[in-house]
C-alpha cells in the first residue's frame, strides 16, 4: 500500500485504476477494505483512492492529545488531497466518511466534483435516546465493534464477513477503541451537525440509504438530508449501513451513471 506522511501520522491508502479520481471514505471502524466488492469495478473507469482513517488499517496516529472527530478526518483529507495534489476528486463516503466528504464540499468546494454520501453522519436530529447512546458508545461500557456491526449489516456477502472479522480483532485494539469512542462522542456535538450547513453543498449529491439500517434512518435522515442538499437525489436500497458491502450489484448500477454524469460535467 502506498503511504502518505501527515501531520497525524502515516497515512496508508490503496490505489487502482485510471482516470479522475475517486476517493472512498470508510466508517469508523472500518478500513480501505470496506469497499472490496465494488473497488475493482470502480477502477475500471476511474483513479480509485481507498483511504485508511488514522488508527485503522495500514495508518497509524501519532497525534496523541487532538480530539479525534469528523473535523480531525477533514484535516487529514485535506492534508490527503494536497499531498497527491489531486484535481477536483469524486467522493464516496460512508457513515463517518460521508459526513467528512459533506463537510469538504461545504468548506472546499472546489475540490469537490461529484458526492456519493452514503448512510452519511451528521443528519441525526438527536433525541435524548439519540444522545445517550452516543454516549454509552463513547464510553467504556460500549458494545463491541464486532456486535455493533454484527447488528447493522444485514447481508452476510464474503465482504461483509471479512469486515466482521475485522471488527472483532484488529478494530478491537486498545488504540483503535479509544479512537472509535472519541469519534461517537463527537457525533453529539454541535459542530457534527451539517443540516444548518447543507444547504451550500453545490457538487451533485446522491444520497445512499439502507432500508434495514438500525444507525442511521433513510425514513428521518435520508430525507432530511434529500432535503436540505440541493439537487440531492435519494436512494434507499434494500441493505443495512453498508450497500456497497452488502448489495454491492445493486449499489454499483445506482452508482456508476452519477458518477459518469459528474465526471462528463
Amino acid at each position: 500500500m502506498p503511504i502518505v506522511t501527515l501531520p497525524s501520522g502515516d497515512l496508508h491508502y490503496l490505489e487502482s485504476g485510471r482516470g479522475a479520481p475517486l476517493i472512498l471514505l470508510h466508517a469508523n471502524p472500518g478500513d480501505s477494505r470496506d469497499f472490496d466488492a465494488v473497488l475493482p469495478t470502480l477502477a475500471g473507469n476511474y483513479r480509485v483512492l481507498a483511504l485508511d482513517w488514522p488508527g485503522y488499517g495500514g495508518s497509524v496516529r501519532h497525534c496523541a492529545g487532538t480530539t479525534v472527530n469528523a473535523g480531525f478526518f477533514c484535516q487529514v483529507l485535506r492534508g490527503f488531497l494536497a499531498a497527491l495534489d489531486l484535481p477536483p476528486a469524486l467522493i464516496i463516503g460512508n457513515s463517518l466518511g460521508g459526513n467528512v466528504a459533506a463537510r469538504l464540499a461545504i468548506e472546499s468546494p472546489r475540490q469537490v466534483r461529484g458526492l456519493v454520501l452514503v448512510s452519511p453522519g451528521g443528519f441525526t436530529r438527536h433525541t435524548p435516546v439519540t444522545r445517550a447512546f452516543c454516549r454509552l458508545q463513547g464510553s467504556r461500557f460500549a458494545l463491541s465493534p464486532r456486535a455493533f456491526a454484527g447488528w447493522y449489516l444485514k447481508h452476510r456477502t464474503p465482504t461483509v464477513r471479512a469486515m466482521l472479522e475485522r471488527a472483532a480483532t484488529s478494530q478491537a485494539t486498545v488504540a483503535s477503541l479509544a479512537i472509535n469512542r472519541s469519534v461517537w462522542r463527537g457525533f453529539i456535538e454541535p459542530e457534527n451537525d451539517l443540516s444548518a450547513r447543507a444547504a451550500s453543498i453545490t457538487a451533485p449529491t446522491l444520497l445512499v440509504f439502507g432500508a434495514r439500517d438500525p444507525v442511521i434512518s433513510a425514513r428521518h435522515d435520508g430525507r432530511l438530508a434529500a432535503r436540505l442538499i440541493p439537487h440531492g437525489e435519494l436512494m434507499v436500497m434494500p441493505s443495512g449501513h453498508a450497500p456497497f458491502a452488502e448489495v454491492p450489484e445493486a449499489f454499483l448500477a445506482e452508482v456508476l451513471p452519477f458518477l459518469d454524469r459528474c465526471a462528463r460535467a
